[in-house]
């Protein structure tokens, strides 16, 4: 059993523990899941299995998306409603004072990740000298949000839709977003919507997973060259097929260094042998020639 499963994650679990589950319930070892998801929040969860697990690593850079609710007036350690209250203040804000706030946030700022957080400085998880009392410095990055959306405000809360680059850390904009205003903020809720090309409308809940039959579960299974389909494809010869398999560097003809240019510089390319999903290359020069090389081989 070979390919990604789109499943829900519940509010309440670690992404380890779903894992976890999915592991017990295919009797496969190797599983594996691509983008962490705090126990606090629910939504998309892309689960590869088999050889699936191979192509974790690229599936990690695609762009996400949730649906996100702030709380006002409020701000926690955490940077969520599961910390510590470190402030409250009174709050009256207009839906006029949030949109115009967002506009600063659009498409992208410099982000301060939060200490609460599983990023290692000094070869230590951030949230381990957090629990420890101790505050790191660390330097910002900058996000990038393709979309930020009001979807709702009532009163101290409002919900969003955002769309984002890989490490973006949505309780931060909340916080930061409250900050803006000047009154604080904190999450209160976050759903994942989207990673890569796996939307929620298409996912399945864990419970419902866990009760599926073998050949249910094998209709489930996304290719594994499902999320990869933006990296052009390169077909390697019958006559390739020893050196293929092999994962051996592949010489390439003027026609097909073309055609790739032609497709625009790519950093990876999908390989196939006839119709076999085979690996994932990138173009290298050596001894004076272009080369197929594999960056990751998947038999």
């Amino acid at each position: 059993m070979n390919g990604i499963l789109n499943i829900i994650k519940p509010i309440g679990m670690t992404s380890h523990d779903v894992v976890y589950k999915v592991r017990k319930k295919l009797g496969i070892k190797k599983v594996g899941h691509t983008g962490t998801l705090d126990p606090n929040a629910s939504g998309v969860l892309p689960i590869c299995v088999g050889q699936g697990t191979k192509i974790s690593q690229f599936l990690l850079e695609k762009e996400k998306a949730y649906r996100t609710t702030c709380r006002l007036g409020m701000v926690t350690d955490t940077q969520d409603l599961d910390g510590k209250v470190l402030d409250e203040k009174p709050v009256s804000i207009s839906t006029e004072e949030i949109e115009k706030a967002l506009l600063d946030f659009k498409p992208g700022y410099h982000q301060l990740p939060p200490m609460y957080s599983a990023l290692k400085v000094g070869g230590r998880k951030l949230y381990e000298y957090a629990r420890e009392g101790i505050e790191v410095p660390r330097d910002k990055r900058w996000v990038e949000l393709s979309t930020l959306t009001l979807i709702d405000h009532r009163e101290k809360q409002f919900t969003l839709d955002v769309v984002c680059s890989k490490g973006t850390y949505i309780r931060t904009l909340c916080h930061d977003i409250g900050e803006k205003l000047g009154v604080g903020g904190t999450m209160a809720a976050l759903e994942r919507t989207l990673s890569g090309p796996f939307s929620i409308d298409r996912g399945i809940h864990l419970e419902d997973f866990l009760q599926l039959e073998p050949e249910a579960i094998e209709k489930l299974l996304y290719p594994v060259d499902y999320p990869l389909a933006h990296y052009p494809k390169y077909q390697a010869g019958k006559n390739q097929e020893k050196q293929a398999l092999n994962g051996n560097k592949l010489p390439l003809s003027a026609e097909e260094l073309k055609l790739f240019q032609n497709q625009g510089k790519e950093q990876h390319y999908r390989i196939y042998l006839e119709d076999r999903f085979i690996g994932i290359g990138e173009i290298i020069t050596e001894e004076n020639r272009e080369k197929m090389k594999f960056v990751k081989v998947i038999l």
